[in-house]
C-alpha cells in the first residue's frame, strides 16, 4: 500500500484470498491502516498467517512518541503486536537536535518495542549506509531490515552489500520504477523473450538479485501477475543487461533531503 491512491479494498481482500499473499507492507503516512484492518477481517486469513510492516512517521519521532505510535498503530490495524516496525525516514526534522541524536533516541523506543515482543522485528526505511554506521555506534540492536527503493534504474549494489555484511535484510520497494521501467525498450524485449510481461520481468530480477521485493498495485489483475514470477528464472546475461540499467534516479523521493 502506499499513500496517494495506493489502497483499494477490493485488491487487498483479492491479493490474500486469491493470491496467497500474506505480506501486508503499510505505514501511518499512508492513511490506511484502519481500512487494512477492515480488509484483513473479511479475507479470513489467520492474525498469524500474516506478516504485517508498518513504519514511523518523523512527526513521532523520539522515545515516548515512538511508543506511543507503534500502540496506535497497532490499534488502527487491529493487532496486538507487528511483525515488522520501520522508522520510514532518516531525516528527523526535530528542531534544537540533530537528525542523528533523535534517530537514536528513537532507535532506543524500537529496541523497547522489540524486547516486549509488541515488535517481531524493527528495521528502518531509505537508511544510507552513513545512517546505518552512527545507529551501530549509538544503538544495542542492528536493524533486521533496510527498505530502499530498488529497480532497474536504481540499484545501490553497494547499499546492498553493505546490508549483507551486516545481517541486515534489504528490502526493495518500486520494483516497477513506480511504472517507468515498465515502457523501456530493453525490459519490454526481455518480456517477449520470456513470455511475460515487462512488470514480471523487474519482479523476477529483483528477486534473483537476493532481494526482497514488494510490488504494488491496487488492481486485482495486477497483483495476480506481480505472483507469477515463481515458475521462470532470468539467465544470467540478462540479468546483467538489467544490472547495467542503473542510472542513479529516483522514483520515489529527492535524496538532496537526507541529512
Amino acid at each position: 500500500t502506499s499513500h496517494q491512491g495506493g489502497y483499494s479494498h477490493d485488491a487487498v481482500v483479492h491479493a490474500l484470498q486469491k493470491c496467497g499473499i500474506r505480506h501486508i507492507d503499510t505505514a501511518k503516512r499512508y492513511g490506511c491502516e484502519s481500512l487494512l484492518q477492515k480488509a484483513i477481517k473479511e479475507s479470513d486469513v489467520k492474525r498469524e498467517d500474516l506478516w504485517i510492516t508498518t513504519k514511523l512517521w518523523h512527526s513521532d519521532y523520539g522515545y515516548e512518541n515512538t511508543k506511543k505510535a507503534c500502540l496506535e498503530s497497532c490499534e488502527r490495524l487491529g493487532v496486538e503486536y507487528l511483525d515488522l516496525y520501520l522508522i520510514h525516514w532518516p531525516d528527523a526534522r526535530v528542531p534544537g537536535k540533530s537528525s542523528r541524536e533523535v534517530r537514536a533516541e528513537t532507535w532506543r523506543a524500537m529496541e523497547e518495542l522489540y524486547e516486549k515482543g509488541l515488535c517481531r522485528s524493527i528495521g528502518v526505511s531509505n537508511f544510507l549506509s552513513s545512517h546505518l554506521e552512527q545507529l551501530k555506534e549509538d544503538c544495542v540492536i542492528t536493524p533486521h531490515v533496510n527498505q530502499v527503493e530498488y529497480h532497474p534504474f536504481q540499484r545501490p549494489q553497494e547499499l546492498v552489500d553493505y546490508c549483507r555484511s551486516r545481517g541486515i535484510v534489504f528490502e526493495g520497494y518500486s520494483p516497477l520504477a513506480k511504472g517507468e521501467a515498465l515502457a523501456h525498450p530493453s525490459i519490454i524485449q526481455l518480456a517477449k523473450k520470456y513470455g511475460r510481461t515487462p512488470a514480471q520481468i523487474c519482479i523476477r530480477w529483483s528477486i534473483q538479485n537476493g532481494i526482497v521485493t514488494i510490488p504494488k498495485s491496487t488492481k486485482a489483475e495486477r497483483i495476480q501477475e506481480n505472483c507469477k514470477v515463481f515458475d521462470f528464472t532470468i539467465a544470467e546475461d540478462d540479468v546483467e543487461i538489467l544490472n547495467g540499467m542503473h542510472d542513479g534516479r529516483h522514483v520515489s523521493w529527492d535524496p538532496s533531503l537526507l541529512v
